[in-house]
């Protein structure tokens, strides 16, 4: 298979794509019903509001990867890359998009003064703690994660 990619920062025209990788994300999350977001307010989210970034992955084919990240903020530590999704579809796995991919978001973090990246990873899913722990990611034991939803 042909391994040649690029990875951009996504532009116009890129939301239905990508919200095409967050529904298969859901799927494989076991939560194909779960997303409520639509290209339309991503397009608004991403290219006029920017309140959050996504990092692309072109093959000749169209996109095939991306990673959605925000800029948050910690008290102890100034500003901080979290990084929402990060999804390879499944047939572009095992060529190193993924890792090249996190990389790149390493150096966008570092370019930018960022003093931290986070990121969760569902405590089932082997194959991405398996991955982040090869980049030597520290994976906290210690934090429970917290939420609400408001509408939708």
């Amino acid at each position: 298979m042909e391994t040649t990619f690029v990875i951009r920062k996504a532009q116009p025209g890129d939301e239905a794509a990508i919200m095409g990788l967050v529904h298969e994300l859901a799927e494989y999350e076991k939560e194909p019903d779960a997303v409520i977001n639509t290209p339309e307010q991503l397009r608004i989210d991403l290219f006029e509001d920017r309140v959050c970034h996504c990092l692309v992955v072109e093959k000749e084919e169209g996109l095939c990867a991306m990673a959605l990240y925000y800029i948050s903020y910690s008290t102890w530590n100034g500003r901080c890359l979290y990084l929402e999704d990060l999804y390879v579809q499944p047939q572009y796995r095992r060529y190193g998009i993924g890792r090249a991919l996190f990389k790149e978001l390493i150096a966008l973090a570092k370019k930018n003064g960022y003093r931290r990246m986070d990121w969760q990873v569902l405590d089932w899913n082997d194959s991405a703690i398996a991955f982040y722990k090869q980049l030597d990611a520290y994976l906290d034991p210690e934090w429970v994660n917290g939420r609400l939803f408001f509408g939708g």
